[in-house]
């Protein structure tokens, strides 16, 4: 039968099947016809997303044992049980990263075997900035391997082999971790979901356990450090004993051996960084498998230079004091009494002056905001949404800090003058990244400016006989703008022949100002007008970016006034408070570079 009577015979066969029902008792039911557009049932579908959702709940799973397995062997090294040494622990890393080793090398030959096929891409997902970051991480990484290296043939007389093959091992792994997130950090996966499913996971709780290894290599010199400290502050009634996990043998010659000790533990920050990151791509590629990909291009992101003079002046300023402040502060705290507490308050008071500063140009950010009310991206994207998560997670680890910190103040019997200076520093600690963190998040949740705000895309409607005509100039007076659907009893006015006529000034502002809505461009400030408030928010991006560069300085490399200040010890006990520090200082430090890295992405965004 042919298409177009087959078609037009449907509606008979209806109608008469409707006529027979209504008229027998005996008549069958009518015959339930699916509209050509209408939506059918895809029972194949639902039973090819079950197995997939399986996926992702097995290996969601292994990667959890896996890494509590391995955060159970980083305790017990750390707390010296018996049976378990470092050599261990380090073959079970080694073991890991091999691993992983093995799927990349998979996953890259049969990308570069199926290199001709159309793959689809996550737009938001590994910006060039980030792998640029990624990158320099991942240099001073090897670097460090190296360090490590010459360590080992130093102390090789009392060293396990293991502690020699797991920094060449890591420098490998390293190596094609960067080139793997560059080359193929924007995958959606949609072909061998589970096999990936499982290698992406395997290499997220991979990197987690080398930070958590970094961690606490780093925590524990740290904490050495400041045990010889202490004393100084006259907090001598505190029982300290190092942990001391050096080689029990000589080294030669002694002089390099000390610059290579002394070196690594100034390098682990940014392998802490290095790996944290690593982690985070890698588990965005690991949530994009499978995932349905928008139809609309994400815009690509560019960084301008110009108009952000004085942000910039005012963070460089910033970061220039910060050096001065650390070097300052490393050198006089431990040298006596005095010059400790000198230290500690030159700390605090350059610190309260930064948060304060941080804060007011986050409200003026978030006021302008406020002002220009505009439509946000609420479409599903998971790096968008885990930068979220992160930034007010890891902000969780100082506030519980600064929490701390105050309750010492207000329950100790004794508190020295240098103490008070602590008290609003710890709130200014919670106040700034609160409003940092409001202002970073709607910020990257905001459509991008595609035009200036003076240049204006003007559309105007007309109907004549029914058909769509621009209107002439002479129904245009003072600008108007036209809109394609007035609202309802707004009251526009018609010309004489039949065409729309607009009123002067935008239909927008009209509308806005009839309604109540917030306050149009016009009746901003004039410093906020067009261009304007695109350049005050850069600046304010500008200045906050390096603050935060600033201020993930003094932690990184040991000015932790956390450790120094002695109350908090006093008050919770050394062991409780140095544990609750070495918890929460991997992620305060870790929020600072994630705040810097949201705040650049800002920047290129506005």
């Amino acid at each position: 039968m042919p298409e177009g009577l087959g078609a037009a015979a449907l509606p008979k066969a209806a109608a008469s099947a409707s006529d027979a029902d209504s008229s027998g008792p005996a008549a069958c039911p009518p015959l339930q016809l699916a509209a050509p557009g209408s939506p059918a049932p895809r029972r194949g579908a639902m039973r090819a997303a079950f197995p997939q959702k399986l996926a992702e709940t097995l290996s969601s799973q292994y990667g959890l044992n896996v890494f509590l397995a391995g955060l159970l062997l980083l305790l017990a090294w750390a707390v010296h049980a018996s049976g378990v040494g470092k050599s261990g622990l380090l073959c079970f890393l080694t073991a890991l990263m091999l691993l992983q080793l093995l799927w990349m090398l998979w996953y890259v030959g049969r990308s570069y075997a199926h290199r001709r096929l159309i793959r689809l891409k996550d737009g938001h997902a590994g910006a060039r900035w980030l792998r640029g970051s990624i990158t320099l991480f991942a240099a001073i990484t090897i670097i460090l391997g190296g360090l490590k290296v010459g360590y080992f043939v130093g102390f090789s007389k009392c060293l396990s082999a293991t502690e020699g093959v797991f920094p060449v091992t890591h420098a490998v792994h390293t190596l094609l971790q960067v080139y793997f997130l560059w080359g193929h950090a924007k995958d959606v996966i949609q072909s061998f979901k589970t096999l990936e499913r499982f290698g992406l996971i395997h290499s997220v709780f991979t990197n987690l356990l080398l930070w958590a290894n970094g961690v606490l290599n780093e925590s524990k010199h740290q904490l050495n450090e400041h045990k010889e400290r202490l004393s100084t502050l006259g907090f001598g009634n505190i029982t300290t004993a190092l942990d001391d996990h050096t080689p029990q043998c000589n080294c030669s010659p002694p002089p390099l051996c000390s610059a290579i000790s002394h070196g690594i533990y100034y390098l682990y920050p940014f392998n802490i960084e290095y790996q944290i990151l690593a982690s985070t791509m890698l588990y965005v590629l690991w949530k994009n498998i499978g995932r349905k990909v928008d139809s609309h291009q994400h815009q690509k992101m560019r960084f301008k230079s110009s108009g952000v003079m004085l942000g910039a002046a005012l963070g460089l300023t910033a970061l220039a004091a910060t050096i001065g402040v650390v070097v300052v502060y490393l050198i006089r705290l431990g040298r006596s009494k005095t010059k400790s507490e000198s230290a500690l308050i030159m700390f605090y008071l350059y610190a309260i002056t930064l948060l304060m500063l941080m804060g007011a140009a986050g409200l003026v950010g978030i006021r302008i905001y406020r002002m220009d009310e505009k439509s946000l991206d609420v479409s599903k994207n998971p790096a968008r949404k885990l930068d979220s998560d992160l930034l007010v997670g890891t902000a969780s680890g100082s506030w519980l800090i600064s929490w701390g910190s105050i309750l010492a103040i207000l329950c100790a019997e004794d508190r020295p003058r240098y103490t008070w200076y602590n008290l609003p520093y710890s709130i200014l600690v919670i106040v700034e990244k609160y409003i940092q963190n409001v202002f970073i998040i709607e910020s990257v949740h905001r459509e991008p400016e595609r035009l200036s705000e003076d240049i204006r895309t003007l559309r105007v409607v007309t109907v004549c006989n029914g058909n769509t005509m621009s209107l002439t100039s002479s129904c245009l007076k003072s600008g108007g703008v036209a809109r394609d659907v007035p609202p309802q009893g707004s009251g526009m006015p018609h010309a004489d022949n039949g065409h729309m006529c607009l009123k002067g000034g935008s239909g927008k502002e009209e509308e806005e100002s009839s309604w109540g809505g917030p306050p149009s461009p016009a009746s901003w400030p004039h410093f906020l007008q067009g261009n304007a408030k695109r350049r005050v928010l850069r600046n304010i991006a500008a200045f906050l970016f390096l603050c935060n560069i600033s201020l993930w300085i003094p932690p990184a490399f040991g000015c932790r006034p956390e450790y120094d200040n002695g109350l908090e010890e006093i008050v919770f006990g050394f062991e409780p408070w140095i544990i609750v520090v070495n918890l929460a200082m991997p992620f305060s430090i870790f929020y600072r570079m994630h705040a810097a890295a949201s705040l650049f992405e800002v920047y290129c965004k506005i």
